[in-house]
């Protein structure tokens, strides 16, 4: 298989000529395809600077550490695939920023702490997948979660269950973080 970021040379000015990166007629960065890269390490807060990127899809790589929080400056991002890593610690509530997402899958991580009850105002949101975590507490129903089934929060083994009637449920003893 030939190496996806062969073509990336840092010295070059103009990164759209690099393969799996689409940019606008202005060249900006507007998508980054590269899941099942095998790339590894951590996600770097730059990202967060690509302010016209409408597409990140880094799934099914051997990524580490947490979701910078800084991926909540992507206004325009439509999908955040970040799934199948290994990623940790907890989903940043910024990511509530990101106004014209229809796509957010975080799942099969190991993703912990509670759903930032945030995310409910993210009224484009179509799909959201967070299953295959180590997610706790309880998962919201309403906003735009109310279109979600369980099945968006399947195998996270802290996690309790569905908000009732929109109060959050906290585990006795303080276990959720």
């Amino acid at each position: 298989m030939i190496d996806i970021l062969q073509s990336w040379d840092p010295t070059l000015v103009d990164p759209c000529t690099w393969f799996h990166v689409t940019c606008d007629h202005d060249n900006r960065v507007t998508r980054l395809d590269l899941g099942h890269a095998k790339l590894s390490g951590h996600l770097v807060p730059q990202l967060g600077s690509l302010h016209r990127l409408q597409f990140l899809e880094l799934y099914k790589n051997e990524l580490v550490g947490p979701i910078p929080k800084e991926l909540g400056n992507l206004k325009n991002l439509i999908s955040l695939g970040l799934y199948h890593n290994n990623l940790t610690a907890s989903i940043p509530p910024t990511l509530s920023n990101l106004s014209n997402i229809k796509l957010l899958r975080l799942n099969n991580n190991k993703l912990t702490g509670r759903i930032p009850r945030e995310l409910t105002k993210l009224k484009n949101l179509k799909i959201i997948d967070l299953s295959n975590n180590d997610l706790c507490g309880t998962f919201p129903t309403y906003g735009s979660f109310s279109n979600f089934s369980q099945q968006s929060f399947k195998n996270n083994p802290r996690l309790t269950g569905p908000e009732l009637m929109g109060f959050v449920r906290y585990d006795i003893g303080g276990s959720c973080k």
